[in-house]
């Protein structure tokens, strides 16, 4: 199975590129955010306890992510892979999703880091809220979000690196562009 981890910066592209890998490569797509939207739509427990964290620009803690990856990952039958968008955030997360990878005898193949300078951040994240009315893109909480990205999930590069699973995309240019890339990436694997 191919599983790949695509990270970045909130707004650096990662949901966009992930629809181009699922339909190239026949994956299945795990979008924490779009799982955690659900749940919080929903009315959910899960919802309206992600919520408050969410509405002040914190991440959910790792033991309710984990679980609800596994489900996820568990439900997809004769899969050719998975991408993992917005997870793992942290190292421990990142510890765990091998451990539970691992535990199904699978790995992550790669990941896929965005990269995409800040300034360039704010302004994807503005029109997206603006086009979208996703209440988490408003100028304070991207604030905060990029502040939580920078100490709690940037290290997951040097961890990655370590694992020998880390590869460097520019998220900057033509979605094209940047696709080709991923898919040179991918396709060497």
């Amino acid at each position: 199975m191919l599983n790949i981890v695509i990270f970045g910066a909130p707004g650096s592209g990662k949901g966009t590129q992930s629809a181009r890998l699922v339909e190239k490569y026949g994956l299945n797509h795990i979008s924490t955010g779009d799982v955690l939207r659900a749940e919080i739509k929903n009315g959910t427990e899960l919802g309206k306890t992600a919520k408050g964290y969410i509405d002040n620009g914190q991440l959910i803690p790792d033991e309710l992510m984990i679980d609800i990856l596994a489900n996820v990952f568990d439900s997809f039958k004769n899969s050719k892979g998975v991408i993992f968008d917005g997870f793992p955030r942290t190292i421990a997360q990142a510890e765990a999703l091998k451990k539970m990878l691992n535990e199904r005898g699978q790995e992550v193949s790669i990941m896929l880091d965005l990269e995409v300078p800040e300034d360039e951040l704010m302004v994807r994240l503005i029109k997206r809220g603006q086009e979208s009315g996703r209440a988490d893109d408003n100028e304070e909480t991207i604030k905060k979000r990029l502040a939580v990205y920078h100490s709690q999930t940037a290290p997951l590069i040097d961890w990655y690196k370590n694992d020998g699973k880390y590869c460097y995309i520019n998220g900057l240019g033509t979605m094209d562009g940047i696709f080709a890339a991923i898919s040179e990436s991918v396709d060497k694997l």
